[in-house]
């Protein structure tokens, strides 16, 4: 079970931007390999870190205006949102100090 909730396009705006915490959202999809590997790691993120960030994911197949809304091109992409702005960007999988380090913005 993923720590992680599922985000779509209807619930995005709601869920992340108008959110209190940041937020670092996970785009991916089902057939993506290195997804399934950085899903794990961002699930131990959401767990450590769960009093000051949430961590969502939005599946780019099935939430294609979100993936074309932020220009996603290739994933895993993920973003850190603070107050609805893109504060940290992470592309491709990751090991989890590197993803820490990436979002230290948001998980410090």
């Amino acid at each position: 079970m993923s720590a992680a909730r599922d985000v779509t396009d209807a619930d995005f705006k709601a869920e992340v931007l108008e959110n209190a915490k940041p937020v670092i959202v996970d785009f991916w999809a089902e057939w993506c390999g290195p997804c399934r590997k950085v899903g794990p790691i961002l699930d131990q993120i959401a767990e450590e870190h769960a009093e000051k960030v949430d961590v969502v994911k939005v599946n780019v197949d099935d939430n294609p205006a979100t993936a074309a809304q932020f220009g996603i091109t290739s994933i895993p992409a993920m973003f850190a949102f603070k107050d609805g702005e893109v504060v940290a960007r992470a592309l491709g999988a990751k090991p989890k100090q590197a993803l820490e380090q990436e979002f230290a913005a948001v998980l410090s």
